[in-house]
């Protein structure tokens, strides 16, 4: 019995080729064909996964940043709601083309992905087994930006290149850069090309000149590190990088970089710039622009649960401004209080700065940093270093208790002499008071430094144990779908051991139940009130903000009694 087969030919066209090669090639044809299908398999699948995600909403305004208190209470809805969108003819030309050089030099060219750049980064990250390069085109950042797409994986990527691919074909290019422009962070609380144009330059981005365009897109890759706001010096240095890549491209030569550099770029002052409208909310924004940066947060409605606690907040403001109207209406000061003033410049009279941190975790529960925002934006809870006068003395107690000397209550002098300026120098600074300390024994009576911060830092560290917490004003931040994109946990690390740390927090436990120690310098410039409470560190500096003399003694005296009682109630 015999069976047929038919015998199996090699074609024609091909039969030049040596017997041995027929059947290597056979091979690669059906691997060729398999991949094929597997490519079109996964690129159907990606598409269909792309076809989920709603187009419209590359062309919507990007919701606003909302900030709630350790409660949930709103501090700020709608942070950002004076927000404005630049249309594709606002946009200058040598905007778009500095944006092309530094972004995406084949951007008008490729159909969303530019496969050649793909190919590269691919290598590179075989190389470095790790995704550390991209290759991403202006629409894949688009596209990155609207849906907040952050995980790096090979999924995402795929994805991320499906939807380009898309928005590809539902908008024009004009159209892309525009919204791509209008949805991107530019630091200092700026979304938006228009806002930040605003922000910075105090003009409308059509005005912006040529230094002006390659700044701003010099910016996009660090706009918090790079903000003009903040380190003018480093933008400077990313609008150069920005006009190398023109002159690479063929746009410009370097006598037109030479040209652009020397335009001049005024940045607007901050009193003028800034939207917030508090102390905490300045300082809330002010972390929040490096946690974005530094974790890669893009995504619109953002949702910040902050530490504050606005009831406490308010209480202390309200508190600190009765305490000192009551004394001012003696006219008891040696100064003029409301002084008249310029427009635009500080005025003079008497100040304040507090600042709470919850004790245990570091978390600040208040933030004051002047007496009034919209008189003066100068945040002296962290800029204002002053003495300490009398109230450095927990410390010194702490200082002598961590070396085994004798606490001498109400004796600093003696007290500080056991261990000497220098040691107790040392362990204040352990505690988180920044100085300068003067090496002399004039440290014992208060010559030493510290911000209104710094203070409240240190007193956490005597009331927490001798464990010095990190503060922080952001403990998580969410999408506006309540997807967590970030959380801080408490950071501590021992300063000083706990025996040394109860016996300077002793100090606040013999002076009644407010818990609160008081002090002033000797010239009655500086006058603190430290307290710790049952779970809150509070240092409040009040003062002028040019260092001379408030008022007699006994006038100081009486109104850190009265906010004492104030606070104590």
């Amino acid at each position: 019995m015999s069976t047929w087969r038919p015998v199996s030919r090699f074609p024609r066209w091909l039969s030049w080729l040596p017997d041995w090669l027929h059947a290597p090639l056979r091979w690669t044809l059906r691997v060729l064909i398999v991949l094929a299908i597997a490519f079109a398999a996964v690129a159907f699948y990606y598409m269909m996964q792309a076809g989920k995600y709603d187009l419209d909403k590359v062309a919507e305004l990007p919701a606003r940043t909302t900030i709630l208190d350790r409660k949930g209470i709103a501090i700020e809805v709608g942070w950002g709601a004076s927000r404005h969108l630049a249309r594709r003819q606002d946009l200058p030309d040598f905007l778009i083309s500095s944006l092309e050089a530094r972004e995406d030099a084949r951007f008008f060219s490729h159909h969303g992905v530019d496969f050649r750049g793909l190919a590269r980064a691919t290598v590179r990250n075989l190389k470095d087994r790790d995704f550390t390069q991209g290759a991403s085109t202006l629409t894949m950042q688009l596209a990155r930006n609207t849906y907040d797409m952050r995980a790096k994986s090979i999924h995402r990527k795929l994805l991320e290149i499906a939807l380009t691919l898309r928005i590809e074909g539902r908008y024009s290019k004009d159209e892309i850069l525009t919204h791509y422009l209008n949805r991107i962070y530019f630091g200092a609380g700026c979304h938006g090309i228009e806002e930040a144009s605003r922000t910075y330059f105090g003009k409308s981005v059509a005005e912006l000149h040529e230094g002006e365009c390659a700044m701003l897109v010099g910016i996009i890759r660090g706009p918090h590190l790079f903000s003009p706001a903040r380190n003018l010096e480093g933008a400077r240095a990313q609008q150069s990088e920005v006009l190398d890549r023109l002159i690479a491209m063929g746009r410009i030569d370097p006598a037109g970089k030479k040209r652009i550099e020397q335009l001049p770029i005024k940045v607007v002052p901050e009193e003028q710039r800034s939207p917030d409208r508090s102390y905490a909310l300045q300082a809330v924004r002010e972390e929040l622009g490096t946690l974005l940066e530094a974790h890669d947060i893009r995504a619109d409605g953002l949702i910040v649960h902050t530490t504050l606690d606005r009831g406490w907040q308010l209480r202390l403001e309200s508190d600190l401004s009765k305490a000192l109207l009551a004394v001012e209406k003696g006219e008891s000061w040696d100064h003029p209080v409301h002084a008249g003033h310029e427009p635009g410049t500080t005025p003079r009279y008497v100040q304040f700065a507090a600042v709470t941190l919850e004790s245990e975790t570091g978390e600040v529960l208040a933030w004051i940093g002047g007496r009034d925002f919209l008189d003066s934006r100068f945040d002296r809870a962290s800029g204002a270093r002053r003495d300490l006068g009398t109230s450095i003395e927990p410390w010194i107690a702490a200082a002598a208790a961590e070396r085994g000397k004798r606490v001498l209550p109400g004796k600093p002098l003696l007290t500080g002499r056991q261990v000497g300026p220098l040691e107790t120098a040392r362990i204040a600074k352990r505690c988180g008071l920044g100085g300068p300390f003067l090496d002399t024994e004039d440290l014992f009576r208060g010559s030493a430094a510290a911000t209104p911060e710094e203070a409240a830092n240190a007193l956490a560290t005597l009331a927490n144990g001798g464990k010095r917490p990190i503060s922080y004003f952001i403990r998580r931040i969410t999408d506006a779908d309540g997807g967590e994109l970030y959380r801080r946990d408490p950071e501590r690390s021992q300063a000083i051991s706990r025996h040394a740390a109860e016996r300077g927090a002793d100090l606040f436990r013999q002076v009644g139940s407010s818990r609160c120690f008081h002090g002033a310098t000797g010239s009655d410039r500086d006058a603190w009130l430290l307290r710790i409470g049952p779970s809150g560190s509070t240092a409040i500096w009040i003062g002028f903000d040019d260092p001379v003399a408030m008022a007699d003694g006994p006038v100081i005296e009486g109104l850190l009694d009265d906010l004492e009682t104030r606070l104590g109630d």
